[in-house]
This record gives C-alpha cells, structure tokens and sequence, in this order.
C-alpha cells in the first residue's frame, strides 16, 4: 500500500502584492473557523472596511519577509516535505500544501489522488490544536471527500503539543540561539493567539501551549522565574488569549530588564508573524520601553530534527 502524507499549513499569499494580499486576506478572514461571527455582521466589515484598508500595509510587511524564491513559509515546508519524504522512503509520497491560498491543500490531495496513493495522512503544522487552525484542516479534507466518492481513505494526524522530540528540537534551538534566560533575561516563549471565547467554549489551544511552554522550559532547565508564557497576533477588539505578548514586553522593558529572548513554538516555520511582527514589531516596542537587547529565535523550518519528529508521529499512524 502507497501513503500519501501532505503537510498541511495555513497559507501565505502568492506575491508580497496590494491584491494578492487581498485575495489571501478575503479567503482566510470568511473561514468561519477564523472569524466566528454571524456574515451579516462580519461581511459589511470585511468588504467595507478591512479589505480596503489592511491589504497595502499587510503588502508592505509581506515585503520585508518575502525572499527571493518566495514565501518563507512555503519555501521552509516544501523543504520540509522533501527532507521527510526522504525519510519515509519509497512506499510514501510526501506533499505540502496550504489552506488558504496556493499550492492549495485540495490540489494537493488530488496529486496524491492521482499517484495512486490507497490512504493519505494529512498533517497540520501545528503543535498545539485549536479550532481556529487543526479543525480548519479538517473541514476542508473533510469537503475534499465529501467531492471525490472514490478518493482514498484519509486522515488528519492531532497536534504534538509537548512530544519529547519536538521539545528537544526547540531545546536545541534556544540553545543554538546563544539564549542564556535568568529573571534579568528572560525566555519569552509566545504563541500565536485566539480570541478568548474559543477558549471559554472548549478550544483545548491554551492548555496544549501552556504543556509546550512547560515542557521546553524543564527542558532549559529554567527556573520559572526566567521564563514568561504569552500570546501574539490578536486580531480586532475583542478579548484574546492573554497576557499579550506586545503588553508583557513593553513592560519587562518599563521595568528595567534590558534582555529578553523570544520563541514561537506554535509556529513550525518562520513567516510574517515570526520575522516581521516578533523580529521587528515587538522588538521596536520593547526597545522603546527601555529594552537594549532582543533575540528572536528561529522557528525549526526545515530542521533535521523537526523531520525526524514528524517521520515518528507519520509511521505511529501508517
């Protein structure tokens, strides 16, 4: 039996463009997995007000990140895909594919489809399960097959929010960071945020971060003290998952701690939330309130390790 494994992301646009952002904006904004609000509420904000004024300074962030060949994101889990795909030898057949936007996670099941894959294993790229990411996943597998009667039996993998493997990897990468945390520099280790109804209705997101976050400080050998759990990328007025990590290091920096470090666990590969918003954004913030040195610490991207994990959680479920 062939398997087709395609590792599933949230998305990036096609091009740090006005309208390619826009297009990726509008799609990812109408999940209603993302953005859980009655559409005759939320589409005249959308339409009216969002998409007319977000686009040109998203673009413009976009911009600082894209590189040569493209997307981080999708450069960083096409690499990652390979380098699994290596791993798990000739009887898989390993993809990639995104959400929203392109190479599209239909199309890609469809190539798997079409290599004559039996089953498919579909693995979202995140660590810690949330409505607003994994089930989105789901759902939209879930309408691949709902179209194709004879596609192959398939499965979404869960999430691997303190796997031993994945703790080590991110070990390792604060380490290889040269982050030394203490209570006078502290480990930030920030996750991206959901709105805190999520939460208050079941979502299991802050559980499995907050058994990430611990896991990877006992890993450090850190003391609590000399680490800090928040949540990045709120979005709109309502309340999100705190403390927000732009409040927590505006205040370190007010408080006189001039050294903080930052990493994203929730994020396998580096994108616009880990360059630009953490790289840039809150960097400028926390050295304005006083702050004089900030690490941002990669995510894993395409690291050895990172596909070693990910071979394990495959051949568990094959």
């Amino acid at each position: 039996m062939t398997t087709g494994v395609c590792l599933a992301q949230l998305g990036t646009p096609d091009e740090p463009t006005v309208p390619a952002v826009r297009r990726y904006l509008k799609e990812f904004l109408l999940d209603r997995r993302v953005v859980d609000l009655s559409p005759w509420i939320w589409k005249p904000i959308l339409y009216g007000i969002i998409l007319r004024t977000r686009p040109k300074r998203s673009a413009a962030n976009y911009q600082r990140v894209w590189t040569e060949a493209g997307s981080p994101l999708l450069l960083y889990t096409e690499s990652l895909a390979r380098k699994l795909g290596d791993r798990l030898g000739p009887d898989f057949v390993v993809n990639c594919g995104m959400r929203i936007g392109n190479p599209s996670l239909g199309s890609r099941l469809d190539e798997l489809a079409a290599a004559g894959c039996e089953r498919i294993l579909v693995v979202p790229c995140y660590p810690q399960w949330s409505t607003a990411t994994s089930l989105s996943i789901e759902d939209a597998v879930g309408w691949w097959r709902d179209e194709r009667p004879d596609a192959p039996e398939s499965l979404v993998l869960g999430s691997f929010p303190d796997h031993p493997g994945y703790v080590a990897a991110l070990a390792r990468s604060v380490r290889e960071a040269g982050v030394e945390a203490s209570a006078d520099a502290p480990l930030v280790i920030s996750f991206h945020g959901i709105p805190q109804k999520y939460a208050d209705r079941g979502d299991p997101y802050p559980q499995e971060c907050e058994a990430t976050a611990e896991a990877l400080a006992d890993a450090l050998g850190l003391p609590p003290e000399a680490w800090r759990l928040a949540y990045q990328s709120r979005f709109g007025p309502a309340d999100w998952l705190q403390p927000y990590c732009d409040e927590l290091l505006q205040g370190l920096g007010a408080d006189g701690i001039h050294s903080v470090s930052v990493v994203s666990p929730s994020f396998l590969a580096d994108c616009l939330e880990t360059i630009d918003e953490i790289g840039r954004e809150l960097r400028e913030e926390f050295e304005e309130a006083g702050g004089t040195s900030f690490t941002r610490v990669a995510c894993l991207n395409d690291a050895d390790d990172l596909a070693d994990v990910l071979d394990e959680i495959v051949r568990a479920n094959a």
